[in-house]
Parts: C-alpha cells; structure tokens; sequence
C-alpha cells in the first residue's frame, strides 16, 4: 500500500508539469495574438489618417481656387501644420489648370479655369514633401484627386 501512493506522488507530480506548460504555450500565444491584431489595428488607423489629411489638403486646394480673396492655389504646396491627430502628418498639394471652357462669344469675359487637385499625404516626408520614394514599414501613404473650377 505504501508503494501505490508513491507512484500517485509522482503521477501528480508530472501532470502539474504539463498542465504548467499547456498553460505556458497558451500564454504565449495568445501574447502574439494580441500583439498581431494590435499591430493591425494601428496600421489601419494610420491609414485612415492619412486619408483624412489627404482630404484636408485636397479640400484646401479647393478653398484657394474658389474663394476670391485666397491667394491662388501654387502648383506644388506642403502643408505640415495640421491639427489633433492630423499633425504627424504633411501634406503635399499640386494644382494645375486642366482646361478653359469659353461658352460664350469672343466680347465676354473669359470662360471657367477647371483645376485638379491632387493632394498626397504622408507621415515621414523627403524634403518637407510627399510621396517618399524610400518607404520603410513605419510609412503611410494616401492620395486624393479632385477637380474644382472658377
């Protein structure tokens, strides 16, 4: 009888050991799984604010073309001073005259400028401007193109 609980001492023994390591590999994976989708998560949620500051930029292009008394909009112009969560972020804008349409005859004024905006926002500019030819993991990139006439 005392050789039977020795052998259960033991048995006991070597399922703590597993259960501790079941426990261990569980752990750890579930460790990686919360890391992956948390890395996921914010790769995504810069995406989505460099779209909106692609947006802002395109948005601005607008402003300067449709609003009198604002300078016109440049060929090519950075913005890096965005507000809230927008701020690690520059914007480069580019404008150009894609067409004139003259509906009327010769004596009238001249007809409506059509422009197109293209605005490229990205977290790590080169030279104060995007897009960065060298992307490296940490990048992110979004562009907008619109049209606007005056």
């Amino acid at each position: 009888m005392i050789a039977a609980r020795r052998s259960q001492r033991g048995l006991s023994g070597l399922l703590v050991i597993a259960v501790l390591v079941m426990l261990g590999g569980l752990t750890t994976y579930s460790v990686g799984l919360v890391t992956s989708v948390h890395s996921g998560y914010a790769r995504e949620l810069s995406h989505s604010r460099a779209r909106q500051a692609a947006a802002a930029g395109a948005e601005w292009g607008r402003y300067r073309i449709n609003v009198p008394a604002a300078p016109a909009c440049a060929a090519l112009q950075s913005i890096n001073t965005l507000p809230g969560a927008l701020r690690p972020y520059t914007v480069t804008v580019r404008c150009a005259l894609v067409a004139n349409v003259n509906e009327a005859p010769a004596p009238f004024p001249p007809g409506i400028n059509v422009y197109q905006i293209t605005a490229t926002a990205c977290n790590l500019p080169v030279g104060g401007q995007c897009p960065n030819a060298v992307a490296t993991a940490d990048y992110v990139e979004a562009t907008t193109t619109a049209r606007a006439q005056r």
